[in-house]
């Protein structure tokens, strides 16, 4: 017997799957968003560093659970997340939702199974990350702004303004 759920609705048992794997996902993408708060260099290449370590919980949860909507639930999950504990702007709901639902259309063109078609819709959900640092580049001044209103360190902020190249 397969521990594979392939009927076509979750269930309370993927949705667990689904929840344990987000969890270690997350778990995951906190330990390297405390490590952007070193320096604003390594908290822009965030997206990056998790698209690299999260890898696994991904794509075991993808093996496990190969029905609609498992990823979905997983970038809703983490995004959510980051919502509530502080994020910016609604940039990052956009940026996982949108990224969510096309590694969603990968999964199904592909049948849910293949490797090469998973490990796609992980490159596209990985995109989603980029929600996190991407206020920067699109609302620059009002996020130094808001950054200076929460009385960030100013070594910080001169280190966020030398590593924009646009000028404030």
């Amino acid at each position: 017997m397969s521990d594979v759920s392939t009927d076509k609705k979750l269930k309370g048992k993927d949705l667990i799957t689904i929840g344990i794997f987000s969890a270690i996902y997350f778990v995951i993408n906190f330990a390297f968003m405390l490590l952007g708060g070193i320096h604003p260099v390594l908290w822009m290449l965030m997206p990056g560093f998790i698209a690299v370590f999260a890898g696994i919980p991904f794509m075991l949860m993808v093996a496990k659970v190969q029905k609609l909507g498992a990823v979905f639930l997983m970038g809703l999950i983490t995004a959510l997340i980051y919502f509530a504990t502080g994020q910016f702007t609604l940039v990052i709901l956009i940026s996982m939702a949108s990224t969510c639902i096309l590694a969603e259309v990968v999964r199904v063109v592909t049948k849910y199974n293949s490797f090469k078609g998973n490990s796609i819709a992980y490159v596209i959900f990985s995109l989603g990350m980029v929600g996190s640092p991407l206020p920067i580049w699109l609302f620059k001044a009002d996020f130094l702004h808001r950054l200076q209103n929460r009385e960030c360190p100013l070594i910080m902020l001169r280190q966020l303004k030398l590593c924009h190249p646009m000028q404030c």
